[in-house]
């Protein structure tokens, strides 16, 4: 019972060493790129990857080599453009689409928070209601600016997805 009692104390003392794994590896402009998650490694560069250990501590074991997994060659399209000439093509719509969400909720904040204010303060001059309607009205103009930058760039999405169903390529390059 005691030897059972010292090896459960032994165990609630001793703290696991937690390891952060990422990938290193650098592209044909001699971009050196980093990468938590090995799916997010484009297949031409799998082969070069370099896996870093990195502890609590600081200290990493030696730099590992990783080799792509059996049967795994690099799909390109009809045309052979491969997943990194997809994932260009869509991220700068993609920036742009999260830049215009971004830009929407903000305006859309200020304007509920007029629209509140304005609501509670029924009472005052009619010079500073018509400012408060006037200052609604211009983040109207905002949101709908934004609305629509959204809308162009979910038609943009939409049309590089056709395009890629039409050339053979992975539709899953494009998320």
């Amino acid at each position: 019972m005691r030897y059972i009692f010292s090896i459960l104390i032994l165990f609630l003392l001793v703290t696991t060493v937690q390891a952060h794994i990422f990938y290193k590896w650098v592209d044909k402009d001699g971009i050196v790129n980093f990468t938590d998650d090995y799916s997010k490694i484009p297949l031409a560069y799998r082969d070069q990857v370099d896996v870093l250990y990195i502890h609590e501590k600081g200290s990493s074991p030696p730099v590992q080599k990783m080799r792509p997994q059996k049967g795994q060659e690099i799909r390109k399209d009809m045309f052979g453009r491969d997943e990194t000439w997809w994932r260009e093509k869509v991220r700068p719509w993609k920036k742009r689409l999260m830049d215009a969400e971004v830009n929407y909720e903000r305006v859309h904040e200020k304007f509920m928070q007029k629209a509140m204010e304005l609501s509670r303060r029924r009472f005052g001059t009619p010079t500073q209601y018509k400012a408060n309607i006037i200052e609604l009205d211009r983040f109207k103009e905002e949101m709908i600016k934004y609305q629509a930058q959204i809308a162009e760039v979910h038609e943009i999405l939409g049309k590089l997805f056709k395009e890629a169903e039409a050339s053979r390529a992975d539709t899953d390059w494009l998320k």
